[in-house]
């Protein structure tokens, strides 16, 4: 299993102008993304390209695209080590993951649990 993250890009420029860089309205800002932890793939090549084709959007007013892949245990090792304790940065951020496949596509199941990421 691997979590691939996206960056989300927001173009300011387009909530009242054109948004184009030609006439200079484009004002992009960097905005969240989103974890998604893909399921029946082997390689993270074939995971990335799969998040890609399910979640990249490329508008005049915003922009998703995967960024970084990793297994799942590189991905916890990284969070901080809070759990369960009240307000646990940890556990929110292990509830937030979108889990997908190429066998179901978009799951409604959310989250990783920590036996998963063990």
């Amino acid at each position: 299993m691997f979590i691939v993250s996206t960056q989300v890009l927001e173009n300011y420029g387009a909530h009242s102008e054109d948004g184009k860089f030609s006439s200079g309205n484009a004002y992009w800002k960097f905005k969240g993304g989103s974890e998604y932890l893909v399921e029946d793939l082997d390689r993270p090549q074939d995971a990335m390209a799969f998040v890609a084709a399910l979640c990249m959007e490329n508008g005049i007013g915003w922009k998703e695209f995967p960024t970084e892949i990793e297994t799942v245990t590189e991905w916890a090792s990284k969070l901080p080590n809070d759990a369960g304790e009240v307000q646990s940065c940890r556990d929110y951020y292990l509830s937030k993951v979108i889990r997908v496949s190429p066998l179901t596509g978009r799951s409604e199941k959310f989250g990783v649990t920590e036996e998963e990421v063990a």
